[in-house]
């Protein structure tokens, strides 16, 4: 060998990946997969799923998961659950209109103090979970019931009903509705506003995860937390912060749920909180922390609307929903673990 030629001898602990491996080990590539599969079978399947106008339907379907789906998925990616999502949006859609309808308030101001009362049942959750070291399963799952049993006997006490009164006629009711349950006509098409505030939620959340140093907190309180804190990380208010974000989704939901209906059932909500949390997963989060995308969620949400929209366009028994749901919730779990393995494997 002469002594101007060197043998290049590259370390495989730095090897670099093509862009096909890249891709393939993104939490969100089984749920992806998944969506062009149901996409593509609803297309043959269900000519009235064709049109434009069928797409934003399903789109806004998604929206109104995908808005929680994007909390719930950041909280799981820093290892906690919240069981109280569901009924939190009912929550503060009740405080809203009852705050505001009581007191003579502008519907502005009954928004502002049902934020605080989100905040605050966020604030409560991750303090119980961080105070007293007790899975946030357990936790949030005691906050559920109370929320449920509240927003149902205050509700009566109140208005004497299991509804709010409407608040339609009330100052601030038209510009509030612009921005929580206003459409929005694009290329021809009515869209609601909550698709764009999905996407603006789902854009906010990935950069926040992968381009600051927050992200870097939640992922690493989510893979050790005893570890995250030996180096600095504020474990404490990492976890507190990611609970309050739920409850600003779920204040966000809440008054689409109000401004779209005008008034707001007490009961409704129960059940909601494992859609959310079936849509984190279908997206790729973990059970145990650490490892997801908001993107990943925003795909799973997508998944639901289509699914749900799907079968009612096909002509077929609503019951299949379930059925297809738990289909998708194998599939992404299974192909979610392969593509980790590859990933290890690589």
């Amino acid at each position: 060998m002469n002594l101007g030629e060197r043998k290049v001898v590259r370390d495989e602990r730095v090897k670099e990946r093509n862009r096909v491996q890249r891709m393939l080990i993104r939490p969100e590539m089984g749920a992806l997969i998944g969506a062009v599969v149901i996409f593509i079978f609803f297309f043959v399947m269900a000519p009235p799923f064709r049109s434009a106008e069928s797409l934003a339907t399903v789109l806004y379907g998604s929206s109104t998961i995908g808005i929680m789906a994007c909390a719930v998925a950041l909280l799981m990616i820093g290892g906690e659950f919240d069981l109280s999502a569901g009924v939190a949006v009912t929550t503060g859609s009740l405080a809203a209109s009852m705050l505001a309808w009581n007191f003579h308030l502008n519907l502005w101001a009954g928004a502002g103090l049902a934020l605080i009362l989100s905040l605050a049942v966020g604030f409560f959750n991750g303090y119980m979970v961080m105070r007293t070291k007790i899975p946030s399963f357990l936790i949030t799952l005691g906050t559920l019931l109370m929320l449920t049993g509240a927003n149902i006997a205050v509700t009566k006490w109140v208005s004497g009903a299991v509804a709010t009164p409407s608040v339609n006629d009330m100052e601030g009711w038209e510009s509030a509705r612009a921005v929580f349950a206003s459409t929005l006509t694009i290329f021809g098409v009515p869209v609601r506003v909550t698709v764009l505030w999905w996407l603006l939620f789902t854009l906010v959340a990935t950069y926040v995860l992968f381009k600051t140093r927050i992200g870097n907190w939640i992922f690493a309180v989510g893979g050790d937390a005893e570890s995250a804190r030996a180096v600095g990380v504020p474990v404490t208010a990492v976890k507190i912060g990611l609970f309050m974000f739920v409850g600003f989704a779920a204040w966000f939901s809440g008054m689409h749920l109000l401004f779209s209906y005008n008034t707001v059932q007490s009961g409704q909500g129960v059940g909601q909180e494992f859609i959310y949390i079936i849509a984190a997963v279908i997206g790729g989060c973990l059970l145990t922390g650490g490892y997801g995308t908001a993107i990943g969620a925003a795909i799973g949400a997508f998944i639901f609307g289509m699914v749900q929209q799907g079968i009612v366009y096909a002509g077929w028994e609503p019951d299949w929903f379930k059925f297809f749901m738990g289909v998708m919730l194998l599939f992404a779990v299974i192909a979610n673990n392969a593509f980790r393995n590859y990933a290890a494997k690589r």
